[in-house]
């Protein structure tokens, strides 16, 4: 027997605890004994209610979670314009630096660390940008 087929056995046997006390009792007490059933029955639709709102909170907490863990719901286009535009302006000393002290291989080296960190940026906002493998969510395997 199911839960529910259960819930539903258990709720006939208190309705006919219910006739059989009104009819022990009299049509006096009816009114109560209805008000009684029905408190029941409100408390097994609320419980039922209940149920289904915690049980749909925590899916959409679920799926708030997994998607606040994507690098795309937390980067948004403003910071990484913003990042591009100050590699843009550090690069201007950093270059000057670089070229004055060590002529080409100074310049060189700054530009490479400039190129470093906007692709390290990149693959933390897209992991997927340069075509790296990935891991597949639906097996333990690689895909391409």
């Amino acid at each position: 027997m199911t839960g529910m087929d259960a819930r539903d056995t258990d709720l006939k046997k208190e309705l006919d605890a219910t006739l059989h006390a009104r009819r022990d009792l009299g049509e006096e007490y009816e009114s109560a004994l209805v008000d009684s059933f029905l408190d029941k029955v409100d408390q097994r639709i609320d419980g039922a209610v209940e149920r289904r709102v915690r049980r749909q909170l925590a899916e959409q907490q679920m799926q708030t979670a997994r998607d606040s863990r994507s690098p795309k719901a937390t980067d948004s286009w403003g910071e990484r314009f913003g990042f591009g535009i100050v590699s843009l302006v550090l690069a201007v000393p950093l270059s000057a630096i670089g070229g004055g002290v060590a002529r080409l291989p100074g310049l060189l080296v700054a530009w490479a660390g400039i190129v470093g960190v906007n692709v390290v940026q990149a693959l933390r906002t897209n992991p997927d940008l340069f075509g790296r493998r990935r891991r597949s969510s639906q097996d333990d395997g690689w895909e391409d």
